[in-house]
């Protein structure tokens, strides 16, 4: 029950290591700081202590094996045993890179506890993760939050109990070196500033590009019903929270985590008040994936200011249990106080912590108590259609790409900027908002009337829309006219040539995703005339735009399959069903199945016996005297898969033509000789000349009592045959054979 013979030293280091790993509860009597003492032990231990060189039975994993760590981003981190290994006892810790542990800052980044059964922080070394109990083990994992910027490299070193043999190693699969990932000019800072230094405001278009397909995500995939949520979001302020890793989700992100409904998260975002400069919204994508010359990817615009500079959304995938995508709290605001430019980002999975489900199509379940949002990864469950048993980076679901488009007033960035697209006005954010709840299904907009005003007096125009459905009664309908100001022809004429205007942008997503509909592009007046007139310039251009051609209709609300009904027979071939409900019958005509039917199979059944009649009685076998006669019915089918066993197939009874005499033996004889003659005289008849017996048949049966048969044919019948001789026929015999029971 020893180490391996080491010098005192090390023995005593190795020694105390082992057994504070396994039990942690006794403090260090040096009463200096905690790192210095007891996390400074563990690390000389790690310095000093043997190492096993060459083998590969543990590894320390960062998800998605990144070489680089974005400054305040949370990682998950595994440290696993290959099969058949195992450990009883760890150390996780994080270092910054050239340090010794002997103080509070040399530690890197923070660790979060996943598994409260599982991990827990070092009682005498709080920065480093330990086991809870003592116990085999084959994986653990845990939550790294990576450092600020401008910590430099980061070195993860883990040390393993298995047996009494304490695994430690510097450089190899128990170490992981991560370095800060160097920051790009026109990129969002990796640690916002404690305020934005920016000036003036920026307007931004997002455009959410769905990547989540059956060919690129193929386990699983859920062919019916697939869909992207109507994206939620906002740009807000540091103060407020839309969501968050490691935090809880509210009911509206709940909802639409759950439900795809944004009708709470949109309620909530605007009860924040000045804390939100614009809400973000785009419209439910059904199916999921179309390629891009089908249906334009979505977008909606929104600004930021010096207050209001991040931007947070989500958007769910459906069907699933709470499974999302999305940005929180990007921030917009570089340290140069400029606007960023372009953010191009792949988004993952994560889990709103609301539902229990490890597929796309888990019954409801709800999560109680509510677990923290965390990111899905490859190693969640076997049955998780992003499984992968080397723990690999899930293939991203979606892409987002946040472009600005212009920026009004006096700008402060310290490095000029490479676009010029500052403007004169950005114009009112809530112009092209769609404040329309996503239970409210209308028509398109109608073209906008002629102006009610032929004069420069005052007038306006109107278009309308019609109200189709409305799926919840408790969430009113908006208005289904509009208005606009406008003015007769020929009222607002100037000299463009006084007029600065910007570069056109790039034209926006076609208003319809399939059909002919409208699309538009914008331009901003970078400088007014100089005697303060209007300009005339358009800054506005439609045009029509056709999407798809072969135009699908909206999509029907259906509930989840039920279970699958029990089989029509209890066994043999039959049927199965499920079905589902049509949620909103008003919506028109619904091609979508509601039933489904499928090939059931249940055990062989059971088939019984099958005989034929019973045959006639033979001949008695005596011609006097006791003897017996028999019957018997062949097996036409075999009893299979339990069925009902064949009955007997031969009968037997008592029969007694007449009593024979009493007489001697020698009278006995004399009657078999006369029944010897009898037979020899039917052979011997005038006219009628028989052929000899034939040979028993073989036996009808193996055992159980079968019969036999043996035949004397007529050979020859003279044509003037005397009436009396009757017995002039074919004649047949039968007896019983292999009456022993099988």
């Amino acid at each position: 029950s020893h180490l391996s013979p080491l010098s005192s030293q090390i023995s005593y280091l190795v020694s105390n290591f082992m057994c504070n790993a396994l039990a942690f509860v006794e403090e260090p009597t040096d009463k200096h700081a905690k790192s210095d003492g007891y996390c400074g032990r563990i690390l000389r231990a790690q310095t000093q202590g043997t190492r096993r060189d060459g083998y590969n039975e543990f590894r320390l994993r960062v998800e998605g094996d990144p070489e680089n760590y974005q400054p305040a981003s949370i990682y998950r981190v595994t440290l696993y045993a290959s099969s058949p290994s195992y450990f009883r006892g760890f150390t996780l810790i994080a270092l910054k890179e050239g340090t010794e542990g002997t103080r509070d800052d040399h530690y890197a980044g923070k660790f979060q506890i996943i598994d409260e059964e599982d991990t827990q922080f070092m009682t005498n070394c709080p920065p480093a993760v330990t086991e809870s109990t003592p116990r085999r083990r084959t994986r653990i994992q845990v939550f790294w939050t990576a450092p600020p910027s401008g910590s430099g490299c980061v070195i993860l070193k883990a040390s393993i109990v298995q047996k009494r043999i304490i695994y430690f190693q510097d450089e190899g699969s128990l170490t992981v070196r991560l370095c800060e990932k160097e920051a790009v000019f026109g990129e969002t800072t990796e640690k916002p500033p404690p305020e934005c230094c920016a000036c003036g405001t920026a307007k931004y278009r997002v455009t959410f590009y769905g990547n989540w397909s059956e060919k690129i995500h193929p386990k699983d995939y859920p062919r019916r019903a697939n869909h992207w949520s109507a994206l939620i979001g906002a740009s807000h302020s540091r103060s407020y929270v839309l969501w968050e890793y490691g935090g809880l989700a509210s009911e509206g992100v709940k909802q639409v985590a759950e439900l795809g409904s944004p009708v709470k998260m949109e309620e909530e975002i605007r009860q924040k008040g000045d804390e939100v400069l614009t809400v973000i919204k785009t419209k439910a994508q059904w199916p999921a994936w179309q390629p891009l010359n089908v249906r334009a990817a979505p977008s909606a615009e929104f600004s930021v200011d010096r207050t209001r500079h991040l931007m947070s959304f989500l958007s769910m995938l459906g069907p699933s249990p709470d499974w999302n995508v999305g940005l929180s709290a990007e921030d917009l605001c570089t340290k140069e106080c400029g606007w960023v430019q372009r953010l191009d980002q792949d988004l993952i999975p994560w889990d709103a912590g609301t539902d229990n489900g490890f597929t796309y199509e888990s019954p409801n379940k709800p999560t109680i108590p509510q677990e923290r949002i965390r990111p899905l990864t490859s190693l969640d469950h076997p049955q998780s259609p992003f499984y992968d048993t080397e723990g690999g980076p899930i293939t991203a679901l979606a892409r987002v790409v946040v472009e600005r488009i212009a920026r009004k007033g006096e700008q402060c960035n310290i490095v000029p900027d490479t676009v010029d697209d500052i403007v004169a006005d950005i114009g009112q954010e809530e112009k092209e908002e769609d404040d329309t709840p996503e239970t409210c299904i209308y028509s398109n907009w109608s073209p906008w009337s002629a102006c009610s005003s032929a004069s420069c007096d005052k007038g306006r125009r109107m278009r309308q829309r019609m109200l189709k459905a409305q799926l919840d009664l408790s969430v009113p309908c908006p208005h289904t006219q509009d208005f606009k100001p406008c003015m007769g022809p020929g009222c607002s004429e100037e000299e463009a040539s006084t007029c600065m205007m910007s570069e056109w942008i790039s034209w926006s997503p076609c208003s319809v995703s399939c059909g002919m509909g409208m699309r538009s592009r914008e331009r901003y007046i970078k400088q007014f005339p100089e005697d303060g007139s209007i300009c005339s310039l358009n800054t506005e251009e439609t045009e029509k735009c056709v999407v798809n051609d072969d135009c699908y209709s909206i999509p029907c609300m259906l509930s989840p399959w039920s279970d699958w009904s029990d089989c029509s027979v209890t066994c043999g071939k039959g049927v199965r069903t499920r079905q589902r409900m049509l949620k909103s019958p008003d919506l028109g005509e619904c091609t979508e199945e509601l039933e489904q039917v499928e090939r059931c199979m249940q055990p062989e059944c059971p088939t019984d016996c099958m005989v034929s009649e019973w045959t006639e009685w033979s001949e008695c076998n005596k011609s006097c005297g006791k003897g017996h006669t028999i019957r018997t019915r062949m097996v036409k089918l075999e009893p299979q898969f339990g069925g009902e066993p064949c009955p007997e197939t031969v009968q037997r009874k008592k029969c007694k033509i007449r009593k024979c005499k009493r007489g001697s033996r020698a009278r006995k004889e004399k009657r078999r000789g006369k029944q010897q003659e009898r037979d020899a005289a039917v052979e011997e008849q005038p006219g009628c000349k028989m052929r000899p017996w034939s040979s028993w048949t073989d036996c009808t049966k193996h055992c159980g009592g079968g019969i036999q048969e043996r035949f004397m044919m007529v050979k020859k019948r003279a044509k003037n045959t005397p009436a009396q001789v009757t017995s002039c026929k074919d004649r047949k015999e039968i007896r019983a054979c292999k009456v022993h029971p099988c």
